[in-house]
């Protein structure tokens, strides 16, 4: 774990790979109860099975506005026990956002007893009082913990924190050295760098990466939250094949093979279901109803309540064959 003092020297050595954002299986009636065996299971696949270097724990594909704080704690305790298990070196990010200060507060400290690397504040998702508000809601973590931050600027929150409100936050906070960029905007990721060099960057549209942008700096090597374990198998590893070449500059190739192994193709056959309710187009979402349908077609335990937490909805059937057919195409399941 990374002191707060410690925490940009620590980020630039620590913060690389494919960080694996977890889902919660549900169980029981209406999904009230958390399914603890299906979710080792994720973890220990994540970072034994297919070796990824990071975990992304409680956060949007986590459903965490649906759990409970207690819920949110034991996921991280068993999140570090399993996948310190699997791998000693693993990295726990845990993410603690809430709508409260407060409620914040305690699951930053629990992270930090708890031994998780870094913590993640997604930005406030209601009554955030732009730039200004973050940064005193960030203030009021940071004076009462010891821990390495990051932000996690989505627009899921309904407000995302300009460049110039984001390098004021780390200006202000040493503690924060890295951010999660996932509003799709890759111009504003370039001018946080130029304002903020020390932070880790990670930017959401990650065609930058094909454009040079870790090899000038802008981006960190690291996926920091993304779902790699369902692009991929033990058994055919091409998301890490794909992002070892990104991470040695051999971008030709990466990008050859990209096309060759349909990730690419992959991508766009999938469609839009992970991110994008239709009856709210316009809104950003974690569609963890999703995420999870594509977990079972690869054989990841998801409890026997498939479904998420309200207030999310109920996955269509048009969605689970357009997810299962995209997978057949992949050859990551049979024909």
């Amino acid at each position: 774990m990374a002191t707060a003092a410690e925490a940009r020297d620590w980020a630039r050595g620590a913060l690389r790979g494919i960080g694996d954002s977890l889902y919660t299986p549900f169980c029981g009636t209406d999904g009230d109860d958390i399914d603890w065996d299906a979710y080792r299971h994720l973890v220990r696949y994540c970072a034994g099975d297919l070796g990824h270097q990071m975990l992304w724990c409680t956060s949007g594909l986590a459903e965490f506005w649906a759990l409970t704080l207690a819920e949110r704690k034991q996921l991280l305790e068993v999140a570090i026990q399993e996948g310190r298990r699997a791998n000693p070196d693993v990295v726990v990010q845990a993410c603690t956002a809430a709508t409260s200060a407060k409620d914040c507060l305690e699951l930053t400290l629990h992270a930090q007893q708890a031994g998780a690397d870094i913590v993640y504040i997604q930005t406030p998702m209601m009554e955030a009082h732009a730039g200004e508000g973050v940064l005193r809601f960030f203030r009021y973590i940071a004076d009462r913990t010891d821990i390495a931050l990051g932000m996690f600027n989505s627009p899921s929150s309904g407000y995302v924190l300009t460049p110039d409100e984001s390098a004021r936050i780390a200006e202000v906070i040493p503690a924060v050295c890295a951010t999660k960029e996932g509003a799709f905007r890759p111009a504003a990721s370039r001018r946080l760098h130029e304002l903020a060099p020390y932070l880790a960057v990670w930017e959401c549209d990650t065609t930058v990466y094909r454009a040079g942008w870790l090899r000038e700096g802008i981006v960190c090597p690291a996926q920091l939250g993304t779902a790699g374990y369902l692009y991929e198998t033990p058994q055919r590893r091409i998301f890490t094949e794909y992002w070892d070449l990104v991470y040695a500059d051999r971008l030709i190739e990466a990008m050859d093979f990209g096309r060759e192994s349909g990730l690419d193709q992959f991508s766009l056959d999938m469609g839009s279901w992970f991110t994008c309710y239709p009856g709210r187009a316009d809104y950003f979402t974690h569609w963890a109803d999703a995420f999870k349908y594509a977990a079972s077609v690869l054989g990841l335990p998801i409890g026997d309540y498939p479904h998420s937490r309200p207030p999310q909805a109920m996955l269509p059937d048009a969605a689970k064959t357009q997810i299962e057919t995209a997978y057949r195409k992949l050859g990551l399941i049979d024909a």
